[in-house]
C-alpha cells in the first residue's frame, strides 16, 4: 500500500524506472544511482558516471539533443543535482521532447558521509525545474507515482523532472563496469551501432 509522504526504497524506484525498459538510455549520476541502475540489471544502453559530479543533467540533455528519437532517463541524485541548477534552465529552455530527469532525493550526500543536503532543508528542486519552464515537474512519494514517472520517461513529452523522496539508507554496493574504455565503448554502440566504430 501506497503511504503518502512516506519515503521509499531507492532500489524499488529505480527498479520500476527500468522496468520494461526496451532501448532506453540512462545515465546515471555518480555514486548512489550507478549502483542501483546496475542492482536493477547491468545493460548496454546504461551510462554510469564515475566521477563529474553535477554532469549527469547535461549529459542527458547533450545525449537527447544528439538523439531525437531515443528516449533518454537522467537517474541522479539530490546533492548531485544541486551542483548543477544552471542546467534545468539550459534544458527548459532547449525542450527537449524525450528527456526525463529523475532525482533520488534522500536529502544526503550520500557519498561523503550522509551530511544533510539542502532538500534537507526544505529547498525544492522540481519547484525550480517548474519556475525554469520544465514541461512537467513533480515531487514523487508514491510508488503509483513512479509508475506514472516511467510513462512519462517512456511516452511523456519533455523535458519532464521529478524529486523523487527515497529513504536514506545504507544499501550494499552493485558496481557497474569500472572501466571508462568499456563503459563508453559498448554505450557509443548500443547508441550509434555500426557506425560507433567510425565516428
Amino acid at each position: 500500500m501506497n503511504v503518502p509522504n512516506a519515503l521509499l526504497h531507492r532500489r524499488e524506484v529505480v527498479t520500476e524506472l527500468l522496468r520494461d525498459r526496451g532501448d532506453l538510455l540512462v545515465i546515471a549520476g555518480l555514486g548512489a544511482p550507478n549502483w542501483d541502475i546496475s542492482a536493477a540489471g547491468d545493460h548496454p544502453n546504461n551510462f554510469p558516471l564515475w566521477g563529474a559530479m553535477g554532469a549527469a543533467a547535461m549529459m542527458g540533455f547533450g545525449l537527447a539533443a544528439a538523439q531525437p528519437k531515443r528516449r533518454v532517463l537522467v537517474i541522479t541524485g539530490d546533492g548531485e543535482m544541486l551542483m548543477s541548477l544552471g542546467a534545468l534552465a539550459t534544458i527548459a529552455v532547449e525542450k527537449p521532447s524525450n528527456l526525463t530527469i529523475a532525482v533520488l532525493d534522500n536529502e544526503r550526500f550520500g557519498e561523503t558521509g550522509m551530511q544533510k543536503t539542502h532538500t534537507a532543508a526544505g529547498v525544492d528542486l522540481a519547484g525550480m525545474a517548474a519556475a525554469a519552464g520544465f514541461r512537467t515537474s513533480r515531487i514523487v512519494r508514491t510508488m503509483a507515482e513512479v509508475s506514472e514517472l516511467r510513462d512519462l520517461a517512456h511516452h511523456g513529452d519533455g523535458p519532464v523532472f521529478a524529486q523523487v523522496k527515497v529513504n536514506p539508507e545504507a544499501l550494499t554496493f552493485v558496481l557497474p563496469p569500472a572501466d571508462g574504455v568499456i563503459l563508453t565503448t559498448r554505450f557509443r554502440q548500443a547508441v550509434l551501432g555500426d557506425n560507433a566504430l567510425y565516428n
